[in-house]
């Protein structure tokens, strides 16, 4: 790895799915317990996870480290500075609500900072220039990530930019087909696999628009056809699927996104933002003064 990450459990995590039956098996391990990688020589671990050390060192790679040697130091170092980050307690059935609220505020409070540590200032500048300069933007999403979808899209709006939100697949595939250079998509996908995103934003690139990937997996399908990729990061659980567990990190990458804008084009964002504002605010203090009237 040229970089190391923040959290190397989640960077295994974001590669996972993109890992092969024996590389997954052992990248669970790694996740279930890290400590056991930072206990153990490759041939102790060799035998813990019941495969031969040649897999392991196999599986090392695939996960982004030069072998098992870096993939323990990296952990040891990780555990050295915050041990209780790296496994984050489940939420279980019998938790009280104070622990619930806990175990959920970490749990969000990581995501945000393991994505804020990976986060591309190269490519968030790139992004942010792409589309304050886009003719108009698509923006793709389904479920938890189409609510994103729609945030971004709402933010884009309120500084003047054109941007539609699309979570039906059909839809998103008209608005893709009639993109064109100049024009930007983005595609929000946790595991970057979500035909309903994916199947657009091939087609959004084919027209020659410029895509831009939000995903959890930096080896999706979705990531290697993007132009640019933006890693988002979450710890899915038994009561935090994975698109919910990750839809907060998603919301600071746009965050980003939009306060770049805002900045790139000031003047007019700030004007945009007042516009919009003023309006809102008349149309309130309209419907309340027609509320008065209409009483008795």
């Amino acid at each position: 790895m040229t970089t190391e990450p923040a959290n190397p459990v989640a960077a295994v995590r974001a590669v996972l799915p993109s890992l092969t039956p024996a590389a997954q098996s052992i990248a669970r391990i790694i996740l279930a317990d890290p400590g056991v990688v930072v206990r153990s020589t490759i041939t102790e671990f060799s035998a813990v996870s019941g495969t031969s050390e040649a897999t392991v060192v196999r599986t090392a790679r695939a996960l982004g480290f030069t072998g098992y040697s870096q993939l323990r130091f990296a952990l040891a170092a990780a555990v050295a500075k915050a041990p209780e980050r790296l496994v984050p307690g489940d939420l279980g059935p019998d938790d009280p609500l104070t622990d619930v609220i806990a175990k959920v505020a970490r749990a969000e409070s990581e995501a945000l900072a393991d994505t804020a540590a990976q986060l591309d200032p190269v490519q968030v500048a790139d992004v942010v220039t792409a589309i304050s300069e886009a003719r108009r933007v698509d923006v793709y999403g389904v479920a938890a990530s189409g609510l994103v979808a729609t945030d971004m899209s709402h933010k884009l709006l309120r500084i003047g930019l054109s941007s539609h939100p699309f979570s039906d697949a059909h839809l998103a595939l008209t608005s893709a087909a009639l993109l064109r250079d100049g024009d930007v998509a983005v595609a929000i996908s946790t595991g970057g696999e979500t035909p309903d995103v994916l199947v657009p934003a091939r087609t959004a690139a084919e027209r020659g628009a410029l895509v831009v990937a939000i995903t959890n997996n930096p080896r999706s399908s979705l990531a290697a056809l993007a132009h640019h990729t933006l890693v988002s990061a979450g710890r899915e659980t038994a009561f935090r699927p994975g698109a919910l567990a990750s839809r907060i990190s998603q919301l600071l990458i746009v965050d980003c996104i939009f306060v770049g804008l805002a900045q790139r084009r000031y003047e007019t964002a700030d004007a945009a933002i007042r516009a919009t504002r003023q309006a809102i605010d008349s149309y309130h203090n309209r419907s309340a003064g027609d509320g008065i009237r209409r009483q008795p």
